[in-house]
């Protein structure tokens, strides 16, 4: 009995065993890989890589960059069907050299009746579309998806261009049991090679071919031949408050550094930033919009500045720039703008026109610098080495009486002093044309502020009374956006209110679009229910966080709100003749490690009245991941206090 019961055991462990793996050794499907319709390490998974693999190198006939992909997905259920249709981005530069991709195969696997089924991808599938005059995209779907099926394609990808060599992407939107990388670069071929993302990798090896390239005249060249994996790579979830999730996917990249041809020549491309800001001042379109001071000069015949003091005069030439030119869009940094275009069509791209406002303030003795830097969406820079295609934005610096101003004449929402949230993405590179550029951190100057501050009357079981809004900074930017573009839709679209309050009768203080501060006031009203002799409600009329905007498990990537933020709500409760506190909701005080935020709730009674007092602070513009689940333990406790908070009155004999 007891050998059968051992048998037994022996026997349900090997089943469940082998129906709990996948084959992460190669790209063969197996019939354990069919049977799988979850992922146990992640329930929310639609659909996973089982294996893939990447074989990038410079092939000795065409001498072009040749990359084989190959790769084995499995479809979990329905909601993973998008992973079942390719897309192969391919470039075509201006003189006609292109990106190809040739020899796509795909077969699919189903499991039908214990049998398994395959289906391969026809010629027709295949479809390939102009996205634009320099892209054009290759689409294929793979035919016969059932929920349980596994994908296995392949293709090889071909390009001329050698400036970026192939990069890989070990993460993905799905997980990935396992990932690997092989790179061979000829010698000729200098590249910087980044690993982001944080993530370790399971194999990182490096070896020589000797010979691996050959030219007509006896010319050759060795190869270094990399070897990259990861194994068990969780999928990458993109939640509120971050940059591109591009800065943080774990993946290899590639910057060209220096080119040795056969015939002894060098290219260094990668230079030093001494030849990079020489490079940029006579190459560049951007370096000879800093020498148009004639040119803006005249712009301002006509204007009258009647003030000798630079900061005064600084903001009337601001306010002109800004006023006059409106930014069609483009974020063009470098080449293809022009300064006597601009003034020509007063619409011109943003560099164009903040280096007009450049020019100007240039020509009016006050101290300004280009910074160049790159938005929130285009990435992180590169600090290791020049690479001036991280850039796209600029913005002007200007140094008056020991003050450091950052302008941004494009959008009609800033105040003086304030530059774009896109643009707060930590640091830039302040050009100087004298002394060489520098790198710059980009921080707000001071946090922006949501204040709430409200007077409640408790008569009839009826609660009245007034709120006034006052927000600052980036908290008063989308305020005054919404208030332009619609008023009448303003106070139900800024404030939220709990589903039970109505709200009415908005006025709006002195609002102006550029104006640092906005301010507001309108009246609520909510009806309450007396259960016995008892009222129960909620003594919170407004919820600053609806909801927890954390939900991961963990996160690896920063919590980025680009500043530093207070939230404020104040409430005074008249409860009149006819009420007496019962029950005051329990306070509240967290702080985070390292000061780096707090949440403080207090309730008190003065005379008749109840006082209500909620501050959030955030005091980090960004949170290393490590305070990742502190954040979102206190955000946990601001959503519970405000929905949840309950002040008990009792009615009076």
């Amino acid at each position: 009995m007891k050998l059968k019961t051992f048998l037994l055991v022996v026997f349900i462990s090997s089943v469940t065993y082998s129906q709990s793996e996948y084959n992460t050794e190669n790209l063969l499907v197996t019939k354990s890989d069919l049977e799988q319709n979850i992922f146990s390490k992640d329930s929310t998974a639609n659909a996973l890589v089982i294996y893939e693999i990447g074989n990038s190198y410079i092939d000795r006939d065409d001498f072009k960059l040749h990359s084989e992909i190959k790769r084995k997905i499995k479809i979990l259920n329905r909601d993973g069907f998008n992973k079942a249709t390719e897309e192969i981005l391919l470039y075509t530069n201006d003189s006609g050299r292109k990106e190809i991709v040739e020899d796509i195969t795909a077969t699919v696997y189903n499991l039908k009746n214990g049998i398994i089924e395959k289906t391969k991808l026809s010629d027709d599938d295949i479809i390939e579309e102009k996205y634009n005059d320099n892209y054009t995209i290759v689409k294929f779907t793979f035919p016969n998806i059932q929920p349980g099926s596994v994908i296995n394609y392949s293709y090889t990808f071909i390009s001329p261009f050698f400036f970026k060599y192939k990069s890989w992407a070990f993460q993905k939107d799905i997980p990935t049991l396992y990932s690997e990388y092989n790179a061979s670069i000829p010698g000729n071929w200098e590249y910087n090679i980044k690993l982001v993302g944080g993530r370790k990798l399971f194999i990182n090896e490096a070896d020589i071919k000797y010979s691996c390239l050959e030219v007509n005249g006896g010319g050759s060249s060795n190869c270094s031949e990399y070897r990259y994996a990861m194994k068990d790579i969780p999928a990458f979830v993109a939640e509120d408050y971050m940059t591109t999730e591009s800065n943080y996917l774990a993946k290899i990249d590639y910057e060209l550094n220096v080119f040795r041809g056969f015939d002894g020549k060098v290219d260094k491309i990668n230079k030093s930033w001494k030849d990079t800001d020489l490079e940029i001042r006579r190459e560049t379109d951007f370096g000879r919009m800093m020498k148009k001071g004639n040119l803006a000069r005249n712009e301002l015949e006509g204007v009258t500045i009647n003030t000798t003091n630079d900061l005064e005069k600084t903001q009337d030439i601001y306010h002109y720039v800004r006023d006059h030119y409106n930014w069609n869009g483009e974020h063009k940094l470098f080449n293809d703008v022009s300064l006597k275009n601009l003034i020509k069509e007063k619409t011109g791209t943003a560099t164009e026109i903040n280096m007009l406002l450049y020019n100007l303030l240039l020509d009016n003795d006050i101290e300004v610098k280009p910074l160049l830097l790159s938005t929130r969406e285009n990435g992180f820079i590169t600090k290791i080495y020049p690479v001036i295609s991280d850039y796209n934005y600029v913005l002007v610096h200007a140094s008056i009486d020991g003050e450091t101003y950052l302008l941004d004449a494009n959008d009609d929402y800033l105040s003086f002093g304030q530059i774009p949230y896109k643009c707060l993405n930590q640091y830039g590179r302040l050009f100087n044309t004298k002394m060489g550029s520098s790198w710059f951190d980009i921080n707000p100057s001071q946090s922006s502020i949501m204040n709430y501050r409200g007077q409640l009357n408790l008569e009839d079981n009826q609660l009245h009374g007034a709120f006034e809004l006052t927000s600052t900074d980036y908290n008063a930017y989308a305020s005054k956006k919404q208030y332009f573009s619609d008023s009448e839709k303003t106070l139900h679209t800024l404030v939220d209110a709990k589903s039970d309050i109505e709200l009415s009768n908005a006025n709006y203080h002195n609002i102006t679009k550029t104006d640092s501060t906005f301010h507001m006031s309108f009246d609520v009203s909510k009806s309450l229910e007396l259960i016995g002799e008892k009222v129960y409600f909620n003594p919170y009329v407004i919820e600053f966080f609806p909801e927890n905007p954390f939900k991961l498990q963990e996160r690896s990537y920063p919590v980025d709100f680009g500043y530093e933020q207070s939230f404020i709500y104040t409430c005074k409760i008249n409860l009149g003749e006819h009420y007496f506190v019962e029950e005051l909701p329990e306070p509240k005080k967290l702080n985070l490690p390292e000061n780096a935020g707090s949440l403080i709730c207090n309730y008190s009674i003065s005379e008749n009245s109840v006082l209500v007092y909620f501050k959030l602070n955030f005091n980090k513009a960004i949170y290393d991941p490590i305070f990742y689940s502190y954040l979102k333990d206190m955000l946990k406790d601001v959503v519970d206090v405000q929905k949840n908070a309950i002040l008990v009155l009792t009615k009076k004999n």
